[in-house]
């Protein structure tokens, strides 16, 4: 059993401010502890459902948050940027489940640190028209590689986004948002033991995701104006009003080329992709 693990921070077991996952900030050196300790909880579980192979992404801004010496030794880690498939690099048809660790809301939500991708540049997002987040673009990717998204773990905001994408995924609630910036935190020993239960338990179980042939339509609206009139110059991106560009194609091709806008967007703003 190969399994996929994609690494954010934002909903990591006690972490509730920009300085906790922000290189930089006071508590990021102990903020990236605590996102080792939840990974190597999810990584435990999985091994204890009989993972063979277990894909660790370092998925959150710099994407060298992990310490290759602080994960559990089963696991194999991708760190660094840039990917070309950012948050979901190294997944292919070939993983029998993903697991989600550290997740948050998307923009507009009131959950710890809610955002999409590029913190306050990317205001909304839609998939087919349906409002969508990290969580909800990773699993239809995922899902178009005929992958499950077997396990979430994040704040009870995040877990219920999955929910609402699918009743079906295992969810885990670290802490409970009060704000953007204020939880409610599980003791850190009882988050990690319901993680490793959760995905040992989700794992054990059957589960199949039919690889989605259809193409797909994305559109992002952009805090600048300007964003959106140069990402008008690749080709298959339209706009749908000053603000909002959208394109269609098959995932996990056009995940891919929403890394390409991101760029474009940092290069043009002066802020990177958060994640």
């Amino acid at each position: 059993m190969r399994i996929y693990l994609s690494a954010d921070m934002e909903g990591i077991t006690g972490l509730v401010d920009a300085d906790d996952v922000q290189p930089g900030g006071r508590d990021y050196e102990r903020g990236r502890r605590m996102m080792a300790e939840d990974v190597n909880a999810a990584i435990r579980g999985a091994v204890a459902a009989g993972a063979t192979r277990v894909t660790v992404n370092d998925a959150h801004g710099p994407m060298r948050n992990l310490l290759p010496e602080a994960l559990h030794p089963a696991a194999q880690l991708i760190r660094g940027k840039p990917k070309n498939m950012g948050m979901l690099d190294g997944l292919t048809s070939g993983h029998d489940a993903v697991l989600c660790v550290g997740y948050h809301s998307r923009a507009g939500e009131l959950g710890v640190l809610s955002h999409s991708f590029m913190g306050h540049e990317i205001e909304d997002m839609w998939l087919d028209g349906r409002p969508v987040g990290e969580i909800g673009l990773a699993h239809a990717t995922a899902a178009a590689l005929g992958v499950p998204v077997a396990a979430l773990t994040g704040d009870d905001r995040a877990c219920e986004e999955m929910t609402e994408w699918d009743p079906s995924v295992t969810t885990v609630a670290v802490k409970y948002a009060h704000d953007r910036f204020a939880a409610e935190l599980r003791p850190a020993e009882e988050a990690r033991a319901a993680i490793e239960e959760a995905v040992a338990t989700a794992l054990a179980g059957s589960r199949i995701a039919a690889a989605n042939p259809d193409p797909a339509v994305l559109a992002v609206r952009w805090q600048s104006a300007s964003v959106a009139s140069v990402l008008q110059g690749i080709p298959g991106v339209t706009a749908k009003d000053s603000r909002t560009v959208q394109a269609r194609g098959l995932l996990p091709g056009l995940y891919r080329q929403f890394g390409v806008w991101m760029r474009v967007a940092a290069s043009m703003t002066n802020q990177q992709p958060y994640c």
